[in-house]
C-alpha cells in the first residue's frame, strides 16, 4: 500500500463515521437523515422512508 491509498482509506473511514453520526443525530431529533449520508452507510433512502414508528 502506498501513502495515497493509506490516506484515502483513513479519509473514507472518517467520512463513514461522520455520516453515521449525522444520520443518528437526525433520527434522534425526529428528522429524516440526508440521502447522501444514508447511501454512504449502505442504506437505500427510499427504503428508509418506509420505516414506520413503533
Amino acid at each position: 500500500m502506498n501513502n495515497r491509498t493509506v490516506f484515502s482509506a483513513i479519509g473514507d473511514a472518517f467520512a463513514l463515521f461522520g455520516s453515521a453520526v449525522a444520520a443518528s443525530r437526525a433520527v434522534e431529533a425526529g428528522r429524516k437523515p440526508r440521502a447522501n449520508d444514508l447511501r454512504r452507510l449502505g442504506m437505500d433512502p427510499t427504503a428508509f422512508d418506509k420505516i414506520g414508528r413503533f
